[in-house]
């Protein structure tokens, strides 16, 4: 496995799994109103204007996973669903702890959907804390839709 910085070429590999997984994570744990503009459509056009944040998990010649950080925030976490449980996560989420603490800061955080059981344990068993839970202000258009969630932190 090979970790580094995505280039405009992996948009398209980034946004198959963004969707993918954010489905799988998020389909009953948000409301609906943000489902209804979370189109397929749009995590292409998120992914490729995103390029910048994201860091890329290679395995062979096929991104396994990526994850974007800007500032002290790991914003996404995601991995294709052929490679989980093959450690890509883990290393990509060690990754964005080093991001964060290469910036300055000294904790990173993120949140977790509160139904998203399967995360949430992830993160835990990475040494995250759940901070508790919050409304994190899901971006659309111009605008916010309030998601509950959990906020995770650990030092870095």
């Amino acid at each position: 496995m090979t970790v580094r910085p995505a280039v405009a070429g992996d948009a398209e590999a980034v946004a198959a799994i963004w969707y993918a997984g954010w489905r799988d994570g998020h389909l009953g744990h948000v409301p609906d109103e943000l489902v209804a503009v979370r189109t397929e459509e749009s995590f292409w056009t998120r992914a490729a204007e995103r390029i910048a944040d994201t860091t890329v998990a290679v395995v062979g010649n096929e991104v396994a996973g990526f994850v974007m950080v800007v500032g002290d925030e790991v914003e996404q976490v995601y991995v294709a669903g052929a490679h989980r449980g093959s450690g890509v996560a883990g290393t990509l989420l060690t990754e964005a702890e080093r991001q964060v603490r290469a910036a300055g800061h000294q904790a990173a955080w993120l949140a977790v959907a509160t139904g998203n059981a399967r995360a949430r344990r992830f993160y835990e068993r990475n040494g995250w804390r759940d901070g508790g839970a919050f409304d994190y202000p899901a971006t659309v258009g111009t605008g916010s839709i309030p998601v509950p969630c959990h906020r995770y932190v650990k030092p870095v």
